[in-house]
C-alpha cells in the first residue's frame, strides 16, 4: 500500500482523462509549497521533479531523513528565492510519495498494481495542471524542471502554452533515444525477473527489492560521467571486512570501490521507491516524444509562444545542457532551441561546463546558479 507521508493533498475535482483512452478517476496529489503567494497569485514558481524525485524539493524527506534533493537551490535567499516566490513541488501521478498511483487504493479498495494505467509525461503534467487549477493559480511565473522534469516543463509549454510566462528546461530532451529506451528497458526487466514481483501483486509482502536495485544501479551509472566516476573511484579496491587493505578477493564480493558504490545506491533506493512506479514513470518517459505529439513536427509543440501565438501569452524559455552529459547531452537541448527559434519563440540557451554528468543540475554548479537566476529574475 502507498505509505501516509506528511504533504499537502489536493484531490482533482474531475477524473482525470489519459493519452491511452481510459480515465483515472479520484486522482489525489500530494504537494509541498514553500513561500508566501502573492495576493494577485502572480509570484508562483512550479518545479517538477525527476523520474525518482518528489515532492520535498527543499524540505527533509520523510523516509530518509535526508534533506529535499534541490535544497541548495529553493528558499530564502537562495537562487529560487522563497522570500519572494510562492514555490510549488507535486509528486507526479505514478509515483509512490502519495500522488496516485500503482500502490494507491483502486475501487475495490486494493492497490492498483498493475491495473494501473499506462501514462504519459503529458498525463503527469495534466494532474499537474488540475493542482494549479485546484490552487488558483492561473498563470505560473516560472516552471522548472531538470531531466524528467524538464519533460515536464516543455510539455506543459507546448500543451498549456497560456500557463506560465516562464520556462526553464535543464539537462532534458524533447524525446527518449534508442539508447534511453534501451537502459530502461534493462532496469525494467530486472524487476520483472525479480520472483518477488509476482507480477506487480507484492503489495503486503515480499517485495522485489533485488530487481530494483539492480534497476537503480543501472540507471544511476547513467547519470555519471567516466570523468567524474574516474576521479571519485577510479580502480581503487575496497578494504576487506577481515581488515584487509587493497587486495582482490577472487570472489564477486565488491572488490572495487566503485561497485560498493553502486550496490549502496540500489539497497537505499528500495526503501524510499515502488517497483511498479518504476515501471510507469520509464515508461512515460520512453513514450514522450513532442514532436510526435504535435504532428511529427516539433517547433508546431511551440507554436502558442511565437510572435504570431493566438493570445500573446507565450513564455520565455531557458534551455540549460551540460558537456559531461551523455544522458541527455548538449545535442538534444540545441534540437529543442532550433524549434523553439522555428517557431518564433524567446529562447536562451547556455551549455554549461560541469564534471558531473546528467546529475550536474542537481549538484554544485556555481554557473547554474547564476544562469538559473538571471533568468528567473529577469
Amino acid at each position: 500500500m502507498a505509505p501516509t507521508l506528511p504533504s499537502k493533498r489536493l484531490t482533482l475535482s474531475n477524473d482525470l482523462p489519459l493519452d491511452s483512452g481510459q480515465v483515472l478517476p479520484r486522482v489525489e496529489i500530494a504537494y509541498e509549497t514553500y513561500g508566501e503567494l502573492a495576493a494577485d497569485k502572480g509570484n508562483a514558481v512550479l518545479i517538477c521533479h525527476a523520474l525518482t524525485g518528489d515532492q520535498y524539493v527543499a524540505s527533509s524527506h520523510p523516509i530518509t531523513g535526508k534533506p529535499g534533493w534541490w535544497e541548495r537551490m529553493v528558499g530564502p535567499g537562495k537562487v529560487v528565492d522563497t522570500d519572494r516566490f510562492h514555490v510549488i513541488c507535486a509528486n507526479v501521478i505514478g509515483s509512490c510519495m502519495g500522488s496516485t498511483g500503482p500502490a494507491s487504493e483502486a475501487s475495490d479498495c486494493k492497490p492498483y498494481g498493475m491495473r494501473f494505467p499506462v501514462i504519459t509525461i503529458r498525463d503527469m503534467v495534466r494532474g499537474l495542471i488540475g493542482l494549479l487549477d485546484g490552487l488558483g493559480i492561473e498563470r505560473l511565473h516560472t516552471v522548472i524542471g531538470g531531466s524528467m522534469g524538464g519533460m515536464q516543463a516543455l510539455s506543459l509549454a507546448a500543451n498549456w502554452p497560456d500557463r506560465a510566462a516562464r520556462v526553464l528546461a535543464i539537462a532534458t530532451t524533447a524525446r527518449h533515444s534508442a539508447q534511453n529506451i534501451a537502459f530502461h528497458e534493462v532496469g525494467r526487466q530486472a524487476i520483472m525477473a525479480d520472483p518477488n514481483w509476482r507480477g506487480g501483486d507484492y503489495y503486503g509482502g515480499s517485495t522485489p527489492d533485488a530487481g530494483l536495485a539492480v534497476a537503480r544501479m543501472a540507471a544511476h551509472i547513467t547519470y555519471l560521467s567516466e570523468e567524474g566516476l574516474t576521479e571519485k573511484f577510479g580502480r581503487r579496491l575496497q578494504d576487506r571486512p577481515d581488515g584487509t587493505k587493497g587486495t582482490k578477493s577472487f570472489g564477486f564480493d565488491a572488490d572495487f570501490q566503485v561497485e560498493s558504490y553502486l550496490r549502496y545506491q540500489g539497497s537505499g533506493f528500495t526503501q524510499r521507491f515502488d517497483a511498479n512506479s518504476y515501471l510507469y514513470i520509464t515508461r512515460a518517459m520512453d513514450y514522450f516524444d513532442l514532436a510526435e505529439e504535435h504532428g511529427g513536427k516539433l517547433a508546431d509543440a511551440f507554436a502558442g509562444h511565437g510572435l504570431t501565438s493566438v493570445n500573446g501569452k507565450g513564455a520565455r524559455f531557458c534551455v540549460i545542457s551540460f558537456d559531461s552529459d551523455w544522458l541527455y547531452p548538449t545535442a538534444e537541448s540545441r534540437h529543442i532551441v532550433h524549434a523553439l527559434n522555428a517557431a518564433g519563440a524567446p529562447v536562451s540557451f547556455v551549455e554549461l561546463s560541469a564534471p558531473f554528468g546528467h546529475d550536474s543540475f542537481l549538484l554544485d554548479v556555481p554557473a547554474l546558479d547564476r544562469v538559473m537566476k538571471g533568468f528567473i529574475d529577469g
